[in-house]
Parts: C-alpha cells; structure tokens; sequence
C-alpha cells in the first residue's frame, strides 16, 4: 500500500464557496484566512505547500491572494477552477463595492457624506503612513538601508521615477550591498 494518500477531490463548487468564505472574511488583509481554509480546514495543502504558492503569488503581478485562488483553482480544476476560485473570492467584495458607490452616487453632494468621506481618506493616509514607519523601524540600526530607503522615496515620489526603472536600479545596488555587509 502506497504511504501517498490519494489526490483530494475539490468540486469546482468547494472551490467557489471556500473562496467566497474567505473573501468575505475582511477587506484586505484575508491572505491569513485563505491560509487557514487551506491548510487547517480543508486540508487541501500542507503548510509547506501553501508557502510555495504564497512565494510565488508574491512574484506574480496583481493582489496576492487573487494569485492564489488562481493557482490553486488551477491545481484542482485546471482553468474552469481558477476561474471559480478566483469569482468566489471577489463576488462579495464586489458587491459590497458597487452598493456603496450606488449609494455614495445618489448622497455623494450631502455635505456630511462629504466630510465623512475627507475623514476617511485622512485615515486611510494615517494609516498608510503608520505602516509605512512600522517597515521603516528595522531599516533605522543600519546607515546604507536608510540610504536605500531616500534614494527610492524620491525616486519614486518625489521625481515620479516609474518603479520599474528604480526597482532595475536600485536592486542590484541593494543585493551588493547586504552581500557586503553580511
């Protein structure tokens, strides 16, 4: 008898509906709960699996998590799963999106919804700065990564430098330099 246990079933609609559970577990940030629906409830990869896919969604263009559900859509239902997987994950999301500009459309020029809506891009800015110093404080004990890290903010916002020619630039400048100061 085979140690290997057989390939996992996984229905178009499991993938669908898994996927739809997790796209409506939050906004942003669901990458923890796509990894809990696939690695601890339906046990359709393993730990070490659900990384490889990560690693390699992080290396494809687009939202992580979309690149997941596409590659593991793909896994089990080849492209008809990719695409349920994929619709699963967005369906909600979606929705919820298009009621709220329908709803914003017909009160957008109440003056309330309108300084509801300048108090939350003034927190969506705090936010992302909050975040932005958050992955800034481990670059502050080291002089060449703070150097790396103006370089590319004036680069980038400052001088409007498209990403691509900074990262073309900027990251063989940075692997020398760690490589150096290993």
């Amino acid at each position: 008898m085979s140690a290997l246990a057989p390939p996992k079933v996984v229905t178009l609609t499991d993938l669908f509906t898994a996927f739809l559970k997790v796209g409506m577990s939050g906004f942003g940030g669901v990458l923890p709960f796509a990894r809990r629906m696939l690695v601890e409830e339906q046990r359709w990869l393993t730990p070490d699996e659900f990384n490889e896919v990560l690693s390699l969604s992080q290396f494809l263009p687009g939202p992580n998590i979309v690149n997941v559900s596409v590659i593991i859509g793909r896994r089990f239902q080849r492209v008809p799963g990719s695409i349920a997987a994929s619709v699963g994950l967005m369906l909600m999301p979606m929705i919820i999106l298009l009621t709220l500009v329908t709803i914003y459309a017909q009160f957008a020029q109440f003056p309330v919804v309108q300084r509801a809506t300048h108090g939350v891009s003034a927190a969506a800015a705090g936010l992302m700065i909050s975040v932005a110093l958050k992955m800034a404080q481990p670059l502050r004990h080291t002089a060449w990564k703070v150097g790396i890290a103006l370089i590319v903010f004036a680069a980038i916002g400052l001088a409007r430098v498209p990403l691509l020619w900074v990262l073309l630039a900027m990251a063989p400048v940075s692997y020398a330099l760690a490589w150096r100061s290993r």
